[in-house]
């Protein structure tokens, strides 16, 4: 093997020793300043940061589960909210309705739905009486449902009679003992024309008249004679009940009934 060979493998060992050298120098110039280490409290610091990365991952684990917790009830907070507010909404909407039936809502007239309904019903059973009432009074009174606008309490159903001799419109509680016959009367009337006028074939055959004639001057006793004479002639059957001196003379059949002295009574069947 030729000496140039062993010469580079010199020159090149020699070098890499030579920075070797120069590296240990470095390295003990940085050293020399430096402290021994300490290995026991090293060993003490480095149980300590095991023990607190122990007690944070424990309290990791702690604020997952509550985390996990708290998760489930805020979803179950939420659902409940939701629902809440659904009900809330239908509870309004139902308030509205009861309101209104109850005749509770704020500014409005204060009429249940019943009364409401019961209401217009009156309307046409009214309508229908005053057919019968104008008759039977000479065209003098006519009967009204009161007007209930910007009153408060329940109502809806009172009468207030109109009477066209004079203009006026009153209540009709202020009608006379035989006026308010006569309209007790044609409100009897007109339900019964009205029922057989919206009950599906239902025909009252038969109506019954007891007492009341007696409160009435010979001029509304005719007119409400000839009214119950009319309806007698639509195939309805009218009976009138009373004591009246003079009464039986406008009925033409009829069945009189005498009590005699011995306490009985004795009925007699008169056809003129």
């Amino acid at each position: 093997m030729p000496s140039n060979h062993y010469q580079t493998t010199y020159d090149t060992a020699k070098m890499k020793a030579d920075g070797t050298a120069t590296e240990i120098q470095t390295l003990q110039a940085q050293l020399a300043d430096s402290q021994p280490l300490d290995l026991d409290a090293l060993k003490q610091e480095k149980d300590s940061t095991e023990s607190a990365q122990r007690s944070l991952s424990e309290s990791n684990r702690v604020v997952s589960t509550r985390k996990s917790a708290n998760q489930t009830a805020l979803n179950a907070i939420n659902k409940t909210a939701k629902t809440i507010i659904e009900l809330e909404a239908r509870y309004k909407w139902l308030k509205e309705i009861s309101d209104t039936a109850n005749g509770d809502i704020s500014g409005k007239e204060k009429i249940k739905l019943e009364t409401y309904i019961q209401a217009a019903y009156f309307d046409r059973i009214i309508a229908r009486a005053n057919l019968r009432l104008l008759q039977m009074s000479n065209s003098q009174f006519e009967l009204k449902r009161r007007d209930v606008s910007g009153k408060q309490g329940q109502s809806g159903l009172d009468l207030n009679v109109i009477d066209h001799y004079n203009g006026t419109e009153r209540d009709a509680k202020t009608l006379s003992g035989g006026e308010s016959f006569i309209a007790a009367l044609s409100l009897a009337l007109g339900l019964s024309d009205e029922i057989q006028n919206n009950a599906g074939g239902i025909r009252l055959d038969s109506m019954f008249v007891d007492e009341g004639f007696d409160s009435l001057d010979d001029t509304k006793l005719s007119q409400a004679m000839q009214a119950l004479m009319n309806i007698s002639q639509t195939n309805r059957l009218i009976g009138i009940i009373s004591h009246v001196f003079g009464l039986d003379e406008k009925i033409g059949r009829r069945i009189a009934v005498t009590k005699d002295r011995t306490g009985g009574s004795r009925a007699e069947i008169i056809l003129n």
